[in-house]
């Protein structure tokens, strides 16, 4: 595990109306995530807890006035991230003992995200590398000039 400064576990309430019906267009699946990620049914509470962690994000994503085609496109890699880090905890028995909010954040680096599984072409996972260095910068408050 590494010793990367975070405030992970930390999932503020979601503060107005407005904000939860802006997440509920933008992701109008989301409380579906946890049962596509499952491989059996102790991967449902874990996924849920992957969900919470990651509103802040999707929240934080929303107010940034993205256009449409990169809310979209980080949704996306969001999911994913999600059911690789399911995935994994299925294959690797470190992690099931570990949070899934540790285990989400240590698939993360400053560079990018982990490697999606089945593979993915060099420039989807480029995409997806792209979101988790915003993702790892958000939990980190690591500025960057970045596009």
């Amino acid at each position: 595990m590494s010793s990367k400064s975070q405030s992970v576990g930390k999932s503020p309430i979601i503060a107005d109306e407005a904000s939860a019906q802006a997440l509920a267009q933008y992701c109008p699946d989301l409380e579906n995530w946890a049962r596509s990620w499952c491989y059996e049914q102790s991967d449902l509470v874990q996924g849920q807890r992957i969900v919470k962690f990651l509103k802040p994000f999707l929240l934080h994503l929303l107010n940034q006035r993205l256009s449409a085609k990169t809310l979209h496109k980080h949704r996306d890699h969001l999911w994913m991230l999600g059911g690789e880090v399911i995935r994994r905890r299925q294959e690797n028995s470190t992690l099931r003992r570990v949070a899934v909010e540790r285990a989400t954040f240590a698939l993360l680096e400053e560079d990018g995200g982990p490697l999606i599984w089945p593979r993915i072409s060099e420039s989807e996972q480029d995409a997806f590398d792209a979101t988790c260095r915003k993702l790892y910068r958000f939990f980190t408050g690591i500025k960057s000039s970045d596009k």
